[in-house]
């Protein structure tokens, strides 16, 4: 299989049907973690200042394009990367195979019993799946003992199929990592901010803002607070400058 670089970050060629087949595979067969990161320009960026969570980027079991920027930015560069799918929206799809198969989803993190609403939300939508949700850490960058104590020993009870983890980019990538025999056999994934837009309490932008990939700039407006993140971007766009420079 063709592989590409942007940032040093390895780019897999894939299509959504690609993406949800290997996943099957791993369910039917599963080995070790299969942890998947979304690639958008702000952790592509932090890849670029944090070695750790650089190692972990290239390594992991599957990297999908979540952002619009990296699509761009491999058009640009002449670096293939395959189709877009977006974190919530694959999200969304496993929650439909573990319908299908009858799996066990587990969700962790976001705000205060938010996990556990969005549980119980889809356990009515989804009667054949098995859903737990649950708050996990209140303090990610200084989790307590008995907070993961618990969370793993849910995991070892309930032994999750999926497990969808939201304490944003890059904290829940390397606690995942830190965690990974934790979750032998399962699919993590780390998912930001998804419970707060598949719960309703955050509203999603239109489908058009979607397309045109300036979910972005509509996250500002409706969340102003969001301004000092959003210079990762513009961070991401002189790294591509210079990385296109390089190649001339």
């Amino acid at each position: 299989m063709k592989v590409n670089k942007i940032l040093g970050i390895t780019v897999t060629i894939e299509s959504k049907s690609s993406v949800l087949e290997k996943i099957l595979l791993y369910i039917g067969k599963p080995t070790g973690i299969f942890h998947i990161i979304s690639l958008n320009p702000e952790n592509m960026v932090i890849t670029t200042e944090d070695q750790l969570f650089k190692k972990i980027v290239e390594t992991v079991k599957m990297r999908i394009v979540d952002g619009v920027g990296i699509v761009l930015a491999g058009r640009w560069l002449g670096v293939e990367v395959g189709e877009r799918v977006t974190g919530v929206g694959l999200m969304e799809e496993l929650i439909k195979v573990a319908s299908d198969r009858r799996l066990r989803v587990l969700m962790i993190g976001g705000k205060e019993n938010l996990a556990d609403e969005l549980a119980k939300c889809y356990k009515d939508q989804f009667p054949k799946a098995m859903f737990k949700g649950i708050q996990g850490v209140k303090y990610i960058q200084k989790p307590m003992k008995d907070e993961e104590e618990k969370i793993f020993s849910i995991v070892a009870d309930y032994k999750p199929h999926f497990v969808f983890v939201a304490f944003g980019s890059p904290n829940q990538e390397l606690w995942i990592e830190r965690h990974k025999n934790e979750f032998v056999n399962c699919v993590v994934m780390g998912v930001g901010g998804a419970f707060d837009y598949l719960s309703g309490n955050i509203n999603r932008s239109p489908i058009f803002i979607q397309k045109l990939g300036i979910e972005w700039l509509y996250r500002l407006i409706s969340q102003p607070w969001r301004w000092r993140r959003q210079l990762r971007l513009l961070k991401f766009i002189g790294l591509i400058l210079q990385e296109k420079w390089k190649k001339k």
